[in-house]
């Protein structure tokens, strides 16, 4: 049975000030914007001195593929996720205070490329056009034209984003006249490839396993995530965040990963703190319910998008978070989702004409 809204109990992280930090702690508060991301500044400092150190073995050691059979799974399982999230969070705040803002560098440039993600990419693709276009037709990683359940068709938008994604983006930056987006673009996938290859030369399997192979999962992932997102949508109000994206609730993925359940919220205002994110969905219940926004508790985007490919939608049912009252029985539930993964076509192209 779903749980209702005003009934669920919201366990995500929220900020909690201390009554005093330690002294490592105050160094870097000089150098930040925000107090409540010092735990970016722990996961900065612990990935350069596991990972970086850890990648450089497998380039200047004895490469051993046993070695890169621990180095993947420690980089994927314990790492990855984190690491996108605090390049999500950090693209939309800066993390660093102006006076010392060339160390917000760091993050895309340095530690980028070992978690898969080239520099300046991201923050073009999802700021620059992703926020601009807000999964309406002209979002290149728009969901809408696909139907969501589908393996062949989440495939399809897979295949098009890793194979012409990044011309299809150079195109609309070109397009759109964002010179300096287009710029920065350029020059991040170039500079990557660059390297890559002459990282190669040096030594193709420390490469395969540092930087190919991560890119390739990274990407992966992201599109899952991505999807999932954006999997259940209204097609009269495609433009509305609260019926384009979903949210997910008290999951071991927020509470790793800063909250990035909560979609909806991001999407209403995208420089929302991380540890605001709860606060907003509790304030705002009654909010939800009147736009019959969707979100599941228990479960994070990946959970979502596989059983939308098994179809699995009396799963998703287990976890829906009823908004309406009287309540739905499960069989309406499973209609009213299996209604929102429907191709929105038609409706959006009007849509966001009218938007514009």
């Amino acid at each position: 049975m779903a749980v209702h809204l005003d009934e669920l109990t919201l366990t995500d992280p929220v900020y909690r000030p201390k009554a005093s930090h330690g002294q490592v702690d105050r160094f870097f508060l000089r150098f930040i914007n925000d107090e409540r991301d010092l735990p970016f500044v722990h996961f900065m400092v612990e990935a350069t001195l596991v990972v970086i150190p850890f990648a450089l073995y497998l380039y200047l050691g004895t490469f051993r593929w046993w070695l890169a059979a621990i180095y993947l799974p420690l980089n994927f399982a314990w790492y990855m996720d984190r690491f996108i999230l605090i390049l999500h969070n950090t693209s939309h705040r800066p993390l660093f205070r102006k006076k010392y803002r060339f160390l917000n560098s760091y993050i895309p440039w340095i530690l980028g490329p070992f978690f898969g993600e080239s520099p300046e990419t991201y923050f073009v693709h999802h700021v620059g056009m992703h926020h601009v276009e807000e999964n309406l037709q002209d979002d290149l990683s728009s969901t809408m034209a696909y139907r969501r359940d589908s393996f062949v068709g989440w495939l399809t938008y897979f295949l098009r984003f890793f194979f012409f994604g990044l011309g299809e983006l150079a195109l609309y930056f070109a397009k759109k006249r964002r010179r300096k987006l287009l710029a920065r673009l350029l020059t991040g996938e170039i500079g990557f490839v660059v390297f890559v290859v002459l990282a190669s030369v040096f030594n193709w399997r420390a490469t395969l396993v540092v930087f190919i192979i991560p890119l390739l999962f990274c990407r992966f992932m992201m599109m899952v995530g991505n999807w999932a997102q954006h999997a259940f949508i209204d097609p009269q109000r495609p433009e509305d965040p609260f019926t384009s994206s979903i949210t997910v609730v008290n999951c071991r993925y927020n509470r790793r990963s800063f909250n990035d359940g909560y979609h909806i919220g991001h999407h209403r205002r995208a420089t929302r703190h991380w540890t605001e994110m709860p606060v907003e969905l509790d304030k705002d219940r009654a909010l939800y319910a009147e736009r019959n926004a969707i979100v599941f508790h228990g479960i994070d985007f990946t959970t979502v998008w596989f059983f939308l490919m098994l179809k699995r939608y009396d799963l998703l049912a287990r976890h829906f978070v009823e908004t309406q009252r009287p309540a739905r029985t499960q069989d309406e539930v499973v209609a009213f989702l299996r209604g929102r993964t429907q191709p929105v076509v038609d409706a959006a192209g009007v849509t966001a004409e009218a938007a514009q």
